[in-house]
């Protein structure tokens, strides 16, 4: 997994790099605020670690993007 990040402050553009492997998936539900649920990809690399957290819509969105992308994929593995 990869990471690219562009921030801007008053110096100007900052750019990171970062990757690792995926650790952990958390699904975050919340019974009473149901529109305040989330799914955060946790990974780690040699020298950063992060979370990636993404809304339900934001997720749906990512989904459907793929989905009708995937074909376009020679090949991929699923990791069990």
């Amino acid at each position: 997994m990869k990471i690219k990040v562009r921030k801007q402050n008053k110096d100007g553009t900052v750019r990171l790099e970062s990757g690792g492997q995926i650790k952990e998936v958390l699904i975050n539900e919340d019974i009473f605020y149901p529109k305040g649920e989330s799914i955060a990809v946790c990974f780690q690399g040699l020298d950063s670690s992060g979370i990636v957290e993404f809304s339900t819509k934001e997720i749906e969105q990512l989904l459907k993007t793929v989905k009708s992308r995937v074909h376009l994929v020679k090949s991929f593995e699923r990791l069990r």
